[in-house]
């Protein structure tokens, strides 16, 4: 990871001077993990792939003002961050953020309310998600997803760490309380 980060340090800098091809490796490199991001945060994958394309597009012209390659990571995920929200806001009168919830993928069975497979756990884990209001769905994909420490999740998402760990708490709480089965719910 310590390598990767380094070459990581290296593209940005030479794609800042203008080298599409160390650019596109970058875009490579970050892609699957920015589309993920917005594809939870969105729950609409043709969405997250037009964010994506802007967030490359959006990088691509602002990496010269990136001032510490060693922040790309949250850099890139600020600005997806923007514009998913910035998506949310002009769809507002059609679709109120509350009720964006993410896509399930993939079937399955489920018996007796319970799930049988991994794919019913993957399917009621996104359906919990999606129950719960955008900034903690958020928190939880920056922290349990993408791995963010918690001074990185609140540059992404411009507030104080403190906002961030109660939002993330908050939401693996109820998490917690909307997965567990259905004989051990209310149970401390």
């Amino acid at each position: 990871m310590i390598f990767r980060a380094v070459e990581d340090a290296d593209l940005i800098r030479q794609a800042a001077r203008g080298n599409v091809e160390s650019y596109n490796l970058l875009v490579s490199r970050w892609e699957k993990r920015v589309y993920n991001y917005l594809l939870r945060i969105t729950g609409n994958r043709e969405d997250a792939l037009d964010l994506a394309q802007d967030v490359f597009l959006k990088t691509y012209q602002n990496l010269r003002k990136l001032d510490d390659p060693g922040r790309f990571g949250p850099w890139i995920y600020r600005i997806a961050h923007n514009e998913a929200y910035s998506m949310f806001r002009k769809r507002r009168p059609e679709t109120d953020v509350d009720e964006l919830a993410p896509e399930s993928t993939g079937t399955g069975i489920t018996v007796g309310g319970s799930a049988v497979f991994p794919v019913e756990l993957s399917l009621s884990v996104a359906s919990a998600l999606g129950r719960l209001s955008p900034e903690q769905r958020e928190a939880v994909v920056l922290k349990i997803y993408q791995g963010f420490k918690f001074e990185e999740m609140a540059e992404i998402l411009s507030c104080p760490v403190s906002t961030v760990k109660s939002r993330l708490y908050t939401a693996l709480e109820l998490l917690k309380r909307e997965l567990a089965p259905v004989g051990t719910r209310g149970v401390s």
